[in-house]
């Protein structure tokens, strides 16, 4: 497929104007550095290494540069480079600096997404059904119109009775017959007009809470309704036909709050979901939770039109108990009869702040509060001034003498509700927890495995959930989607998709099987030896689990030892020193007494792997283990868990061996075609392919620093070893601030630094080549940031280039990778076990680029993993900037390929390697904050950290850097 023309008016894009001209140093043939004493074979030509003739002249890439820019940058040499001296500049780091001043610009703030250049064509076609059901694109006008109530209200609830009472009396009259959609805030929409550009409302609502009996209190609100705009459907028309690139989102929003309406009366809505006790009986998540089902709505624009992604869901609640029964379950003890300790309250008041409660004491009447804390005395020693001459009455007294209600448990203490200065206190007795409140602190482990019990479904079981929510929902009897002329189909979208091939994988030589290749996206490491198999000639192991004794502690380091030389590793059987027993309080000193004993032991000769035994369960052992080794003593560590010691397998001890062979530098499997130099726009050229995650702290935490990752290959042509770093940078922050960064030396005046520059030169170092190409995988991003995130990350990767030298600017191709979306794909036939994996799942490889993806942009669906239980969700792959020209079949086919490299286990995997260990690397970092800093956050001078490489702060928003990574830990694979 040609790539469509952009029209004039749309069309927008990102502008970088080195000011030196000159084109990069012309590139000179040269031998690829040996690995192993063994030069990989002749490079071979391709198909996508050079541009087709006639597209000479054009601009470099998609999603880029004006043509009339002029190509100031040579399309790279299709063989390895050396560097060569210039004349006028200094050789640094492999790198060519200028003393000239760059004066290099930041990019202008238009750009436009890759668009996609064609559909892929390899692999075995067949037809898969998505959870997407198309939505027929109405005939009608829609007007928005802006509202305003006075008194303004927070509640998005209250907003919508307000409104629902204005239609129910207006409706026929002043609203001329029109049903309109609300978004619950400021803004009302209408299929056609309404009879007036403006008008006040005066709207009386009853407030319910105050019961059947008693006087009902009644509030007025003054509601103004003005016209505002009329969305342009023809513009979303053209734009679901390829015909226009920028989505109208007003229309796509307007759309998606009218087949919101109905849901939203019916159940409880969060976020994009619905939730009911009605759709299934709730779960108990035990410590007085509960699991609602519910299903994810969405409306988008796709290939085959608009369309409905509908998705289930689960999510926790508060169960809607009495509260003092909620109180023992949280407990886990009864609270009737036995007075509650300081950690109990504690315990208590952490999880009732901010619930909201309602009254079981005054009949019919159930007022609602919100919880804001607990009292510090039982209810039996409360007093209260009753009038303004502060005569004391007792909490026991009044709901006595008020409402005749008699407080049995006057141990316990009671709630405090509504603000602090007046400060209510309602007995626990007499208080119920509301329906329908999400839980949104931090699950713990039970309660996260209930859940997930819950939400694991089957394939099939959860394409009939799906179509069973679809008909419930019946949108055909939709009132607002038949005032708004939306018709949705009630099928699950057929969409054609290809099963991709499994790559060849190479293994070591003196090995049995030299080459294999995976089934069903799994193989296994008998008869194969690692292709480069590390040394270990010097390591200890720490024992910090009490039931285990020495003799098994033995036996499992032999045996562990024996898998890793059958795997291809050097491995003395013998440790330096005998294993040393410890306990988990007293992790730092028994470290750094084994280093020390052991370093005294080999005349000076540094350890080079510990193994640590760990309880199953070790709070915070495991991160206080890995900090010191990481950025303490520069030591790799590998931990084993009691019940793998215990219960030894040749699958775990095989696994193991796989993570210590990369933690210590070696490779464990290479693709067969990297070797072989045949993978299209990787093996032409030294390429670096980077993986980028930023990871948040947990909701509740509400200054806890994001920390950043960024990994690189170090290795090419086989890109199967990366480097990590990682830095800590402003709560939330999504965009990476340490990709590229200056700062002022008092000796060296401007230093340029940040991680793509340190893996630049790190890469140099390890290959003799410095990069001619970068491939970026951004993970973490959403739709709503990717413009964002482009625009300043290909500048920061731009301005790193940049630094290292003149004109130096490889091509760049920037994709996003996304998990956390709602399409899934099943198998056409679930019956037909030739087209789903053992679990029922889509074969791995499954990649889908039509109907269901975007009309324009250059995004695909990749199943590329087996499924082990529930249903397996695909990575989405959106390619928002390419320089490189690839074509669908060729960066799918990478992506695909890659994802058997993962060096942890052997199988493939959900989601591109870079990408899972940059995710991997900013996890393990979050163990590196001090422990006052995980838990409260911390602040902190961010420029104490530039002297580090490894692991740094970004300065400019005060939070505190993280320590440095040892030098040896960071050329490795320490995060796996």
């Amino acid at each position: 497929m040609p790539v469509r023309q952009m029209k004039e008016s749309s069309e927008q894009h990102l502008v970088i104007k080195p000011h030196l001209q000159n084109p990069m140093n012309p590139a000179k043939k040269a031998p690829k550095a040996s690995q192993n004493g063994k030069g990989p074979p002749p490079l071979e030509s391709h198909s996508q290494t050079s541009p087709h003739p006639k597209n000479k002249g054009r601009r470099r890439g998609r999603g880029g540069r004006k043509s009339d820019q002029g190509d100031v940058l040579m399309r790279p040499s299709c063989r390895p480079c050396t560097v060569t001296s210039p004349v006028n500049g200094n050789v640094e780091n492999g790198y060519i600096s200028s003393d000239i001043d760059m004066g290099f610009p930041t990019s202008s703030k238009s750009l436009s997404f890759a668009r996609r250049p064609g559909y892929g064509q390899v692999g075995t076609k067949c037809v898969v059904k998505a959870n997407h059901f198309f939505a027929e694109l109405p005939d009608k006008d829609l007007n928005q119109y802006d509202v305003t109530i006075t008194p303004e209200v927070s509640s998005r609830t209250v907003n919508r009775s307000i409104i629902g009472e204005l239609v129910r009396l207006y409706k026929e009259s002043d609203l001329g017959m029109r049903l309109p959609a609300y978004d619950g805030r400021k803004s009302l929409y209408t299929a056609g007009q309404l009879p007036f550009a403006w008008r006040e409302f005066k709207i009386k609502l009853v407030d319910d809470e105050d019961g059947v009996n008693g006087p009902k209190r009644e509030r007025e609100y003054k509601v103004v309704i003005k016209f505002v705009a009329r969305a342009n459907l023809h513009h979303l028309g053209q734009f679901l036909a390829g015909k226009r690139a920028d989505a109208p989102q007003e229309a796509l929003q307007i759309l998606d709050i009218v087949l919101r309406e109905l849901s939203t009366k019916r159940y409880c809505p969060i976020g994009r979901s619905f939730f009911s006790p009605d759709i299934r009986t709730p779960q108990r998540l035990g410590e007085g939770l509960e699991s609602w089902c519910g299903f994810y709505q969405s409306i988008r624009p796709t290939q085959m039109g608009l369309s409905l992604n509908i998705d289930m869901a689960s999510a926790a609640f508060i169960e809607p108990l009495p509260v003092v029964e909620f109180v023992g379950q949280l407990l886990g003890k009864d609270v009737l009869s036995r007075q509650l300790s300081d950690a109990d309250r504690i315990k208590i008041k952490k999880a009732l702040r901010g619930v909201k409660v309602e009254v079981t004491h005054r009949g019919s009447v159930r007022r609602k509060y919100r919880v804001s804390g607990l009292t510090s005395q039982p209810t039996r020693e409360l007093v209260f001034p009753v009038d303004e001459n502060s005569t004391m009455k007792s909490v026991v007294e009044y709901f006595q003498e008020m409402y005749g209600f008699t407080i049995q448990h006057t141990h316990l203490p009671c709630l405090q509700v509504g603000n602090q200065k007046k400060a209510n206190y309602l007995p626990m007795e007499a208080c119920k927890i509301v329906e329908g409140q999400r839980y949104t602190k931090r699950l713990n482990e039970k309660q996260i495995t209930a859940l997930l019990k819950v939400t694991c479904q089957r394939p099939r079981d959860r394409e009939n959930d799906i179509l069973r929510t679809m008909q419930q929902n019946a949108y055909d009897q939709d009132p607002y989607a038949k005032e708004f002329g939306i018709k949705i189909s009630e099928k699950l979208a057929s969409v054609e998709a290809r099963i991709l091939p499994a790559p060849w994988l190479k293994y070591h030589e003196s090995g049995k099987e030299k080459n294999c290749l995976p089934q069903v996206g799994q193989w296994n490491m008998m008869n194969k030896k690692m292709i480069n198999g590390m040394t270990v000639s010097r390591w200890a192991c720490i024992n910090f689990s009490r039931s285990v004794q020495d003799s098994v502690a033995r036996t499992f380091c032999n045996e562990l030892a024996q898998m890793c030389q059958v795997s291809g590793m050097e491995f003395n059987p013998e440790p330096v020193i005998p294993i040393y027993n410890a306990k988990p309080e007293q992790v730092e000193k028994a470290l750094k007494h084994v280093y020390h004993v052991s370093s005294n032991k080999t005349k000076g000769k540094e350890l080079e792997l510990l193994l640590a035994i760990l309880p199953d369960n070790n709070g915070s052992l495991y991160g206080d283990l890995k900090r010191i080794c990481e950025t303490d003593l520069g030591l790799i560590s590998q931990c084993c868990l009691t019940k793998h010691v215990f219960k030894i397998t040749k699958q775990y001890l095989a696994n193991v061996s796989l993570k210590i062979n990369v933690k210590m530098g070696g490779r464990n499997t290479v693709l067969l075609d990297a070797v072989s130099c045949r993978i299209p726009l990787v093996s032409d050229i030294p390429t670096i392919i980077f993986g980028a995650d930023v990871t948040h702290p947990e909701n509740g935490e509400d200054s806890s620093p994001s920390i950043a990752a960024v990994v690189a290959s170090q290795d090419w042509p086989e890109v199967t070893k990366y480097a990590g770093l990682v830095c800590a940078q402003a709560h939330r922050q999504e965009l990476i601030q340490d990709l590229y960064k200056t700062w002022h030396d008092p000796v060296r005046g401007t230093v340029s630094g940040g991680m793509i520059r340190d893996l630049l030169i790190s890469f140099r170092k390890a290959t003799g080549q410095k990069p001619l190409r970068i491939i970026f995988y951004r993970d973490g991003v959403s739709e709503g940031q990717f413009y964002q995130v482009l625009l300043y990350e290909l500048d920061a990767i731009r301005k790193a280039c940049a630094s290292l030298e003149p004109n130096y600017q490889p091509p760049v191709t920037f994709i996003v990778v996304q998990k956390r979306h709602h399409t899934r794909l099943f198998a056409n036939n679930h019956r037909d076990r030739s087209s789903t994996d053992k679990s029922g799942n889509i074969l791995p490889g499954t990649v889908v680029d039509s109907k269901i993806c975007h009309p324009t942009e250059f995004d695909f669906y990749l199943c590329s993993h087996a499924g082990i239980q529930g249903t397996s969700r695909p990575a989405h792959y959106h390619v928002l900037w390419d320089e490189n020209n690839f074509t669908a079949d060729g960066i799918q086919s990478l992506t695909n390929n890659l994802c058997y490299t993962y060096a942890r286990c052997t199988r493939s995997v959900s989601v591109v390697p870079p990408a899972y260990y940059a995710h991997l690397a900013a996890f393990r970092a979050r163990f590196y904050m001090e422990p006052d800093m995980q838990e409260n956050g911390s602040t902190g001078d961010g420029n104490a950290s530039h002297s580090s490489k490894g692991t740094r702060a970004s300065g400019e928003c005060g939070v505190k850097p993280l320590p440095a990574l040892k030098e040896n830990v960071k050329r490795v694979m320490f995060y796996c």
